[in-house]
């Protein structure tokens, strides 16, 4: 399989964060391997012009590699200050937040931990800022920056660099995300609102002395949630672009379900109920079940494809198929989209 960079470079930051025993043997080894796994994620980008795994994984391996105090090559810094240059961070009818988060904690990793000469670091720090304003300038009505899962990444950034205190626009970020804590609710995603609730970013790691932490880990028994009675009705839908669908709307039924059910349990009714037949898949991720194929057409992470989550006619989910949990009467659409 393909080498995930994000998903080694996710255990390696958590890795760091326990507090490892001081012999370094395995950790060392993977370590590595995350600079080989980089220089093979780009090696896509002669072909393709970007990394294969994409620069949202690519910048996590560099932030990663910054926290653990590992030089990386100029040349591989350079590929990310390039791309956010040209703004090539964004996709297709999705946000780059998370993508420009990410790189910018990268950025200002690099230069905090002076793994980059003065002139790269200068190079560095005008990014971060210029990520920074590009936040600010998009910050929603909602106050967030993109959606509710980018935000907490956006926030990172403001406190890495110590802005958060002289910016009216984290303020307004930290409300909205108070008000919706309910939405997180993988371990992914708690992983990454719990430091900015502490006034912390993934950065803090790098300068832990392990030595001084406390075990203070207890167990808990979460209440289970309280079930919801009766059914409701979702319309599913599944559209397909042209030239590659001449068909362009595959699939189009009503899908009764329990009152408390979520899109992935509406999938699974939908797969029962037929005719017509409908058919999906999914992969495990660490934020939860992926939607990779539906009516036997897959979204490719090698050829930039990604099946969309929408709310008709046009509202993007912005929660995967596990936790969002439609209305009754809603109408569910699922899109193969580029990003």
């Amino acid at each position: 399989e393909w080498p995930e960079t994000g998903r080694l470079a996710l255990y390696l930051l958590g890795l760091r964060a326990t507090c490892p025993s001081p012999e370094p043997g395995p950790q060392r080894s993977l370590v590595t391997w995350l600079k080989y796994y980089l220089e093979e994620d780009w090696a896509g980008s002669r072909q393709h012009g970007h990394p294969l795994n994409g620069y949202y994984q690519y910048s996590l391996g560099v932030l990663v590699l910054c926290v653990h105090r590992k030089r990386v090559r100029e040349e591989v810094i350079r590929r990310l200050l390039v791309a956010e240059q040209h703004g090539r961070f964004g996709h297709i009818g999705g946000s780059a937040v998370d993508t420009e988060a990410v790189a910018a904690l990268a950025f200002a990793c690099l230069e905090r931990e002076r793994l980059a000469g003065a002139r790269l670091a200068a190079e560095l720090r005008a990014a971060t800022r210029r990520t920074r304003r590009r936040m600010v300038e998009a910050q929603g009505r909602d106050g967030f920056f993109g959606n509710v899962y980018s935000t907490p990444w956006a926030m990172q950034v403001f406190i890495a660099t110590d802005t958060c205190r002289m910016q009216p626009a984290y303020g307004r970020a930290m409300a909205a995300l108070l008000e919706n804590l309910d939405a997180f609710t993988t371990a992914a995603t708690v992983a990454q609102v719990l430091p900015v609730l502490h006034g912390r970013s993934y950065l803090d790691i790098a300068s832990m002395r392990c030595q001084e932490e406390p075990d203070t880990l207890t167990p808990i028994s979460p209440e289970p949630p309280p079930e919801v009675v009766g059914n409701k009705m979702v319309r599913l839908v599944v559209e397909c672009p042209e030239p590659r669908c001449p068909q362009h709307r595959l699939y189009d039924q009503p899908v009764p379900v329990p009152a408390g059910a979520s899109l992935l349990d509406v999938l699974r009714a939908a797969t029962a109920q037929g005719p017509p037949n409908f058919t999906f898949d999914t992969q495990d991720t660490p934020q939860g079940p992926f939607l990779s194929q539906v009516l036997g057409l897959e979204a490719r992470q090698r050829k930039r494809s990604y099946w969309q989550l929408l709310s008709a006619p046009s509202t993007s989910l912005q929660m995967g198929v596990a936790d969002y949990r439609p209305r009754d009467g809603e109408t569910l659409i699922l899109r193969l989209s580029e990003w």
